[in-house]
C-alpha cells in the first residue's frame, strides 16, 4: 500500500501550493487526486515530483506492508 503523506508535508514545507504545481509546474489535478487518495501512479511522476520539490523518493512516498 502507498501512502502519500510525506508528499503533503514536503509541499508544505518547501512552501509549494496545489496551484503552483498545477500552473507552474505543469502537475495535473489528476495527479493530485491520485496523491490524496494514495492511488497507484508511475515512477516517472514520483520522480518528477522529487525534482519539483528538491528532495528524496522518502519525502514523497511511504511503501506500507498490509
Amino acid at each position: 500500500m502507498f501512502n502519500y503523506e510525506p508528499f503533503w508535508k514536503t509541499l508544505k514545507d518547501r512552501g509549494i501550493s496545489q496551484y503552483k504545481l498545477i500552473n507552474e509546474y505543469g502537475i495535473r489535478t489528476s495527479t493530485l487526486d491520485k496523491l490524496r487518495h494514495n492511488k497507484n501512479m508511475e515512477v516517472i511522476t514520483l520522480v518528477d515530483l522529487c525534482k519539483i520539490l528538491k528532495c528524496d523518493i522518502q519525502d514523497v512516498i511511504i511503501i506500507e506492508e498490509k
